[in-house]
C-alpha cells in the first residue's frame, strides 16, 4: 500500500526565495530580518531535520513579526516533534486565514492532512484533503497528488470503492500515472481480483519501468501466481534502483520469504 507522509515542504511564493540557499545549521540561529526568505528556508530545513531547533527559530521569528512563514514553520516543527494534531490544527488555521494564493493554501491543507493521518484522525485528514482539492485547478499536477493522497486516506479507512473513484480521477487527468496504476493494483489484490490487479501492475511498470510501487506490487502478484522467478526479478530490481528506500526493505523481506520457502521444500 502506498504511504505518502511528510514533509513535502511548501515553497513560499516570493520570487526572492530562490535567490539564496540556507546555510547548514547545527543550532537554531536568530532570524535574519534582512533576508526573511533565507530565514524561512533555514527554518523549514530545521523543521524537517531538527524540529526542536525549528520550533525554537520559529518562535523567535514570530515574536519579531515573522508572520505566516514563521507560523508555517512552527506548525511543521510541531508535526516533526510528533505533536501531530496540534501541528495539523495550526496548519488548517493558517490556510483559512492566509491571504496567499489558493495553491499555497491547498498545500498547507495537504500538510495538515498528513498530520491528521499521523494522529490517526482519518476523517479530519479526508476533510482537509477535500478542502485542498477545491482550491486547486481540477486538472493540475497538484490535484493529481492530492487525489493520490486522499486515496491513501480512504484505503486506510477500508473505503475501497471511493479509492477507485479517486484513482479514476487521477488517470483521467494523467493517463500514464504509474503510481495510480500501482495503487489500483494493490486495491484489486486486497479484494482478491488478481487478474485485474496484475493488469494494473503491468500497466504501472509499462508507464515507468523504475516505479518502485509498481515493481513491488507486480512482484507480489507474481508470487501469488507462483511465478517465483519473475517475482524475485522485480524485487531485485527495486534493490538495484533504490537500495535505501522503504520499498527496498519490503522487497528484501519478500526475497527472504522466498528463500525460506524454497529451503523448506
Amino acid at each position: 500500500m502506498r504511504y505518502r507522509v511528510l514533509l513535502a515542504i511548501l515553497l513560499w511564493p516570493l520570487a526572492a526565495m530562490a535567490a539564496d540557499t540556507p546555510p547548514a545549521v547545527q543550532l537554531a540561529p536568530d532570524p535574519d530580518l534582512q533576508r526573511p526568505h533565507v530565514t524561512y528556508q533555514t527554518c523549514l530545513k530545521l523543521a524537517r531535520e531538527h524540529p526542536d531547533k525549528g520550533i525554537e527559530l520559529a518562535g523567535k521569528w514570530i515574536t519579531l513579526g515573522g508572520g505566516e512563514p514563521a507560523k508555517h514553520c512552527q506548525a511543521l516543527s510541531l508535526i516533526g516533534l510528533k505533536d501531530y494534531g496540534e501541528g495539523a490544527r495550526r496548519l488548517e488555521e493558517l490556510a483559512t486565514a492566509s491571504k496567499q494564493e489558493p495553491k499555497v493554501r491547498a498545500n498547507m491543507l495537504a500538510q495538515a492532512a498528513q498530520g491528521w493521518l499521523l494522529q490517526g484522525e482519518n476523517g479530519r485528514a479526508y476533510a482537509a484533503q477535500t478542502a485542498a482539492l477545491k482550491l486547486l485547478p481540477p486538472n493540475s499536477k497538484e490535484s493529481v497528488e492530492l487525489y493520490l493522497d486522499r486515496a491513501g486516506t480512504l484505503a486506510d479507512s477500508g473505503k475501497y470503492n471511493e479509492v477507485m473513484d479517486d484513482i479514476k480521477e487521477v488517470l483521467r487527468i494523467d493517463p500514464n500515472n504509474a503510481e495510480a496504476y500501482a495503487y489500483r493494483a494493490s486495491i484489486h489484490r486486497l479484494q482478491n481480483e488478481l487478474d485485474d490487479a496484475l493488469d494494473d501492475a503491468e500497466a504501472a511498470v509499462a508507464a515507468d519501468p523504475n516505479n518502485l510501487s509498481g515493481l513491488l506490487e507486480r512482484g507480489n502478484l507474481y508470487r501469488i501466481k507462483k511465478r517465483l522467478a519473475e517475482a524475485r526479478s522485480d524485487w531485485l530490481r527495486i534493490l538495484m534502483i533504490a537500495p535505501e528506500s522503504a520499498t527496498a526493505d519490503a522487497a528484501r523481506i519478500n526475497i527472504e520469504h522466498l528463500d525460506v520457502d524454497a529451503g523448506a521444500r
